[in-house]
């Protein structure tokens, strides 16, 4: 059997890390949404065989057990001690080392995809805690859906839709390591966000208390060491973006309108200054 999942990419409205759990993770407080730029995901399942295949239409991921839509196949197929080759094939539109998500929503949709494959029946709740084992993006990815992300990232309380917007994403030929940003993070010299804000304004449906409360506490880390990102944030709001800000451990830097003739300005206007730039809508 061989089905095709989509796997949009994320982007973090809101993003807060308050402390370090003893085991060395991060606890999160963050507002996350998809939008329509998506790598797409086709999964085939051979019965009897062995092994986990992966394959991609770039040189820039990892086919082996690095790859996080691999270890999701390997978890569920240890799980349910399931005898079958996975192979995956992964045709990538999501930037790599982006902060978007893309290697989570990868491994996302492999878990959906095997779980009506195999007709395991869990439900997104379960796959999600199963999620969480490969990547604390994952369990949200599961969702794919406005969502408050709590905990070490396994706690996903969808939210309510957002108000019509226009997005555009600027990432920079730049590679961020998450577990670098993440070691130089220091809890105490951050300054931290509110986000009842956010879920407020989302709540009520209010574009400007959206853009009014959009904040990324690792963008004070990132920026310092790539100030490019900082710039690229200030172009967009010079040319007319309601709000912007970075999305994850970055370099990714993201600008919300309320017009899509704002919006296609700030394409044309960072085009020459950025090496990828996307033109998306929420889901």
């Amino acid at each position: 059997m061989e089905i095709t999942e989509k796997a949009p990419a994320k982007l973090n409205l809101f993003l807060d890390t308050p402390f370090n759990h003893p085991d060395g993770l991060q606890e999160w407080n963050m507002v996350m949404t998809s939008v329509d730029l998506a790598d797409y995901v086709k999964i085939n399942v051979i019965p009897n065989k062995v092994g986990i295949k992966v394959k991609t239409n770039t040189g820039f991921l990892p086919n082996d057990s690095r790859n996080l839509a691999y270890q999701a196949a390997r978890i569920l197929q240890e799980r349910f001690k399931i005898r079958a080759k996975v192979m995956i094939e992964i045709r990538k539109h999501i930037p790599v080392a982006a902060g978007m998500g893309g290697g989570s929503s990868d491994a996302a949709a492999v878990l959906r995809g095997l779980n009506r494959i195999w007709e395991l029946g869990l439900s997104l709740e379960e796959l999600a805690k199963i999620g969480l084992e490969i990547d604390s993006d994952v369990p949200f990815c599961v969702y794919g859906q406005t969502a408050h992300v709590v905990g070490k990232g396994e706690q996903v309380i969808p939210l309510k839709k957002l108000p019509p917007m226009w997005i555009v994403i600027a990432k920079p030929k730049l590679s961020v390591s998450t577990p670098y940003i993440l070691n130089k993070l220091n809890h105490d010299n951050i300054q931290h966000l509110k986000i009842e804000r956010m879920l407020d304004a989302i709540d009520k449906n209010d574009f400007d208390g959206i853009c009014a409360s959009v904040g990324n506490v690792l963008e004070q880390v990132t920026g310092k060491e790539y100030p490019e990102i900082l710039q690229i944030k200030e172009r967009m709001v010079k040319y007319g973006a309601n709000a912007a800000q970075m999305s994850g451990t970055g370099p990714t830097v993201f600008g919300i309108c309320s017009k899509s003739t704002r919006a296609k300005h700030i394409v044309n206007s960072l085009k020459g200054f950025c090496h990828e730039v996307y033109l998306v809508r929420t889901l």
